[in-house]
């Protein structure tokens, strides 16, 4: 991906689609690409591209989509954090070649998406996504969708980046300052971006900042899938500058709210 800040920044969820096919070749480079995925967590994710007419799958918020893929985990502590740090890569990858995708968690027969799959037991399926070519025009149910989560905005910086405690807000150093943009336009479920990052001793702490109704048998916890992805922008970003992460575990003991969990820090190196 070669702009990767353009590619974050001009990366929007896509919910109409022209009903066309992928071409082969793009078909067969998304396939290959999800071979060299990987995540810090060394939790593989197994990739499945399904067809959405052969299938009969569809979505209610979706319109004209023709492929879907979705990812397959085992259910262990950070499978969740995993899956979103590997899907979102494929997300990036695919708009980077004019591909269109929305990450769906619920709006869905999930019964009959796990069948098509292959889910075993012991597996979770945190989300899908429709993969094809954008429409020319948005449908009316995804504009309206769109203004009720307020999909094209976020929360301000001083939100989400804390110096050395918890709500003290973080004025990054011009060198980080790209990498956090990319964090804060991630992509979340109803648009809750649930990370929040404390600075401290010279490492990056990610905490999720939960919300009720996010945690189900079938999903994990779809806040910790945002998590992954968050983290996915972070470490992307560092290494579009040049510059090497290594994601660890390791709880530094901020005091934070009854609410806040923490995920995983991120030290550069």
């Amino acid at each position: 991906m070669e702009d990767l800040m353009e590619i974050v920044r001009s990366r929007k969820s896509v919910r109409t689609f022209d009903a066309n096919q992928l071409s082969d070749e793009h078909r067969k480079l998304l396939e290959d690409y999800c071979k060299g995925i990987t995540n810090p967590f060394d939790i593989p994710v197994d990739f499945v591209f399904m067809n959405a007419v052969e299938n009969g799958l569809s979505s209610p918020v979706l319109t004209g989509e023709p492929l879907y893929v979705t990812g397959k985990v085992e259910k262990k502590p950070y499978a969740d954090v995993a899956f979103g740090y590997s899907f979102e890569q494929l997300v990036l990858y695919a708009w980077s070649l004019g591909i269109g995708s929305v990450w769906i968690g619920g709006t869905m027969k999930r019964e009959t998406f796990e069948e098509t799959a292959g889910l075993k037991k012991g597996e979770m399926m945190p989300c899908v996504s429709p993969l094809g070519y954008p429409s020319d025009k948005r449908s009316l149910k995804e504009t309206m969708m769109r203004r009720g989560i307020g999909a094209d905005n976020r929360f301000s910086a001083d939100r989400l980046f804390f110096n050395e405690k918890w709500d003290s807000p973080l004025t990054p150093a011009e060198d980080m300052a790209d990498v956090l943009e990319m964090v804060r336009w991630a992509p979340s479920a109803v648009n809750k971006q649930p990370w929040r990052i404390v600075l401290k001793d010279g490492a990056w702490h990610f905490y999720e900042k939960k919300d009720r109704g996010y945690v189900s048998e079938s999903t994990g916890d779809v806040q910790k899938v945002d998590l992954g992805i968050a983290l996915c922008h972070f470490v992307l970003g560092l290494e579009y500058k040049g510059r090497k992460a290594e994601v660890i575990i390791n709880d530094p003991g901020i005091a934070i709210p009854n609410d806040a969990e923490y995920i995983a820090s991120v030290i550069i190196k």
